[in-house]
């Protein structure tokens, strides 16, 4: 049986620890970006759906019809979707929408297995557009038909109605170590040595690796450094990088790229502290040495305070408010 899924220790224990009847109706897998949330969700969907009698829930064994159907992305007994969920239209309307709308997780979640024990909802980087379209599924999150299984994910649960989150079986996934990370890009083809680069740069996050291989990743990384720089010495920072203006980006994409800015900046402030008091530490970002030695000092009390403005800033990140009030309220606190 395969389960080829890095990190994600909690969530295996706890799954492994589990037998059919201890299966709950709903899970929600909470944590960072890029740190296999939806990789885990989804093996553990084939896991679910696999065919092939196994002692655990996970596992599957990648050769039965069960596993043929979903890595074709045409078993019956799998739906997903990602992104921000719309309320979409009243059944029998003539119009139609492109992406699953709520209404249409309503009749999918309506619907029982077709040739397993389980059907699989998988809702991937949840948002709602609105309260109306959350409320449509919450009757079903309460009480989903016999033998479904919906699985969220969110790197800002705070976001998400308080009604809807109680409902579901919450799973914590932290950022993964740079070996762990390493192991994934080499076994996408990526050489050794590329890979530890990336992973050393990645700060927990596979998708923050694949970035820094592809060039992107130094971009928004060197901003949110010299926007940290600014603010810190008193000039007006340049968020510009972060598009936050741009209307085609939802809010989700914009609260998800705030998040990655706030946690470089969090690396910022690590390194800048030890700088300014002194500490023998090896800095997470040594590349950036120069420009915070350049940032004046502040006594320790500041620094611990700054650190802990930062934590709340993160807190404020994965709730609703809007990303541009979490930048402005990040600006002050660095000032």
């Amino acid at each position: 049986m395969k389960f080829d899924v890095a990190g994600a220790r909690a969530a295996r224990t706890y799954f492994g620890a589990l037998g059919p009847d201890g299966l709950s109706h709903g899970y929600l897998f909470t944590g960072p970006a890029g740190v296999g949330k939806k990789h885990f969700a989804r093996a553990l969907a084939q896991s679910l759906l696999c065919e092939t009698p196994k002692t655990t829930l996970l596992g599957y064994c990648d050769a039965c019809t069960g596993c043929t159907l979903f890595r074709a992305g045409t078993h019956p007994d799998f739906v997903a979707t990602e992104g921000t969920v719309k309320i979409g239209k009243e059944g029998g309307s003539a119009q139609h929408d492109e992406e699953l709308t709520a209404r249409d997780l309503v009749r999918e979640l309506a619907l029982h297995a077709y040739r397993s024990a389980h059907r699989v909802v998988l809702l991937g980087d949840v948002d709602f557009a609105t309260h109306e379209a959350a409320n449509a599924l919450l009757k079903f999150f309460e009480e989903p038909p016999r033998g479904v299984v919906v699985l969220l994910t969110s790197s800002a649960p705070g976001t998400l109605l308080a009604t809807i989150r109680s409902r579901f079986v919450e799973i914590g996934f932290p950022p993964l170590a740079a070996d762990e990370v390493a192991a994934v890009l080499r076994a996408e083809g990526v050489d050794a040595r590329r890979a530890t680069l990336a992973a050393d740069a990645s700060f927990g996050s596979i998708t923050r690796a694949r970035a820094v291989l592809e060039g992107a990743d130094e971009g928004i990384r060197g901003a949110a450094f010299a926007w940290f720089a600014d603010a810190m010495t008193g000039r007006t920072p340049d968020h510009a990088f972060l598009g936050l203006d741009d209307r085609s980006q939802s809010a989700a994409d914009k609260r998800a790229l705030v998040s990655e800015m706030i946690e470089i900046v969090r690396i910022a402030a690590r390194d800048w502290a030890a700088l300014s008091m002194g500490r023998d530490v090896p800095l997470l970002a040594p590349d950036q040495r120069a420009l915070l030695e350049g940032i004046p000092k502040r006594p320790p009390e500041s620094a611990a305070a700054l650190l802990a403005a930062i934590a709340e800033t993160t807190r404020l990140a994965s709730t609703n408010v809007s990303a541009g009030l979490v930048v402005d309220y990040l600006r002050m606190q660095l000032a």
